[in-house]
């Protein structure tokens, strides 16, 4: 039995409030448990200066922070110079959006993530991911309906979630307890269709087995298929 009385497959309790805030074209407060991350999504006409100007395609990228009081102790602001696990993390979420987009139905726009953790506790990152593909979805819509776009270019959706092996056993959705003392760490990314975007498995302590490694898929893969349909 789990600290919180989950089993060993089952999500905390998870909401996606829409429309979190009045400005971005896009936003979602995400909540897995105690973890709380504001996501919003907004674009711009123009490309990154690294992409040719006559591309026909368009971009998107991510960018993510823990606010101060959202753990434990107060972290600081990165203010000048992000840390290469804030850096490891957005590229994380923007690869993992980019893979579900057609980006040539963007041809000239930058999409932007903006994911702010407001409270942490364990599964951030693969917060960011869910409620990055529900505030980009909400944006795109809204996109669609202006004119600003002629079709909508999300190929299909996708979702994370956390997962690892804990006194010797198989968890999904780690709070923060359980991901600091996994023997095994998971950050799992998969479209609809169960196609792997990122599978990110780290043994912390003693090497694990595949077969253990089929149990982390297996149950990622059905409890982001549990996820999707909440979208």
């Amino acid at each position: 039995m789990r600290n919180d009385g989950r089993k060993n497959n089952e999500l905390r309790p998870i909401k996606f409030i829409k429309n979190y805030t009045k400005h971005a074209l896009g936003s979602v407060l995400t909540v897995f448990g105690d973890t709380q991350v504001l996501v919003c999504a907004s674009y711009e006409e123009a490309i990154p200066k690294w992409m040719d100007k006559d591309s026909s395609q368009g971009w998107l990228s991510a960018e993510y922070s823990l606010l101060p009081s959202s753990t434990h102790q107060r972290c600081q602001r990165e203010r000048t110079k992000l840390s290469g696990r804030t850096q490891e993390i957005q590229r994380l979420i923007g690869r993992s959006l980019r893979a579900c987009l057609d980006l040539n139905l963007i041809k000239g726009k930058t999409i932007t993530i903006d994911a702010d953790v407001i409270q942490a506790d364990g599964g951030t990152r693969t917060a960011s991911i869910c409620g990055g593909f529900v505030a980009l979805s909400i944006m795109l819509e809204k996109m669609l309906k202006e004119g600003i776009i002629e079709k909508n270019p999300i190929i299909e959706p996708v979702g994370a979630i956390s997962a690892g092996i804990v006194n010797n056993e198989v968890m999904v959705d780690l709070c923060y307890d359980e991901d600091s003392n996994a023997q095994a760490d998971s950050n799992i990314v998969l479209t609809k269709s169960g196609k792997i975007i990122e599978f990110q498995t780290t043994a912390e302590g003693a090497p694990f087995n595949k077969k253990e490694l089929d149990e982390i898929y297996d149950l990622a893969h059905s409890s982001i298929q549990k996820i999707i349909e909440m979208y």
